[in-house]
């Protein structure tokens, strides 16, 4: 495994960071917590030191599988890495969907960033985590209702308290992360990104690289759409989320397919599953520090965790990119 510093901080995490987003069976179509506490131990027997949760997958129960696994492993071992400022349980903020729990009910979900706010839940992470301190504490999305300044004010307090190591934020504007570092210093800034979503090239990649801040890329593998698993006629299972999404029609599923055939040979060549030929690619991109790759079971996290061993040349890396860039 790789391990790369956040920002300019002493805080080093692998490469390949295990997403628990998943774990958590909220819009997955359910979980299985035996299965995921097994994926995130696989995950860290090769390397894989590093575990990105958040309150709101599966209204805390992420968080729980993710405390209970790190109970097993040690956790002096891991860096934790999760969210604030997604309200399930507090109707307060700004609404961002409607939604149903692991149980089917229905459930409003709030972008809300406000002083007390965070530092309850903080508590609330601590405890289903089972520890006493978050390596990177990370604002799940803006929340325009609260100034950013009062949200990490709050942050710098946790710090203050040895609650939180390092702060970072999550689906941020260049612009929002300038405002934030007014109050206090950012490490990290987790966006989307992957060969058919590159959006944050535009802006957010120049500005993290100018000012020394980590871009932790999630759904490098579109959500499992660059696995090349995902045909026209895929059958999602009740409950997931994707089957809605603009990504998973059947016309950009065929075209996402054309590209990775395209690169299929590279792959090939390195005797690599198309997603390990992705995760690589992923961290090779300029100004890309860490991939985020979520994994149900013990066999997909080493899998991904195994993308780390393939060494692409630069030509290759050029023919990728040429691909991707006439996707």
């Amino acid at each position: 495994m790789e391990y790369r510093k956040l920002g300019d901080s002493e805080l080093e995490i692998s490469a390949i960071t295990f997403g628990a987003w998943a774990a958590g069976g909220w819009m997955w179509g359910s979980t299985d917590r035996n299965d995921a506490i097994e994926a995130i131990r696989a995950s860290y027997d090769v390397g894989v030191t590093a575990i990105d949760t958040a309150p709101i997958y599966g209204q805390g129960t992420s968080e729980e599988i993710v405390g209970e696994a790190v109970r097993e492993i040690g956790r002096d071992r891991v860096q934790i890495l999760t969210k604030f400022g997604m309200r399930w349980d507090l109707a307060k903020g700004n609404l961002a969907m409607h939604s149903k729990n692991n149980e089917g009910v229905d459930i409003d979900i709030y972008k809300f960033a406000g002083r007390d706010s965070i530092i309850y839940e903080c508590e609330q992470s601590l405890r289903r985590l089972g520890t006493d301190y978050i390596d990177l504490y990370q604002i799940h999305w803006p929340d325009p209702t609260t100034p950013i300044d009062e949200t990490f004010e709050a942050v710098t307090r946790l710090i203050e308290q040895g609650k939180v190591r390092h702060a970072g934020v999550c689906n941020y504007s260049a612009a929002e992360m300038e405002e934030a570092e007014k109050t206090l210093k950012l490490v990290s800034n987790q966006v989307p990104f992957s060969m058919v979503n590159r959006g944050i090239e535009q802006e957010t990649v120049s500005y993290c690289v100018v000012n020394n801040k980590s871009i932790l890329a999630y759904s490098p593998l579109e959500r499992g759409l660059l696995t090349g698993k995902i045909t026209a006629n895929y059958q999602f299972q009740p409950g997931d989320h994707r089957s809605k999404l603009p990504h998973f029609q059947p016309d950009f599923i065929a075209k996402t397919n054309n590209l990775l055939e395209k690169i299929k040979p590279i792959a090939d060549q390195h005797q690599a599953t198309l997603g390990q030929l992705v995760l690589r690619w992923t961290i090779e991109r300029a100004g890309i520090t860490i991939a985020l790759a979520g994994a149900r079971n013990a066999q997909q996290a080493v899998q991904n965790a195994k993308a780390i061993d393939i060494h692409l040349t630069q030509e290759e890396i050029e023919t990728i990119n040429e691909f991707v860039n006439n996707f």
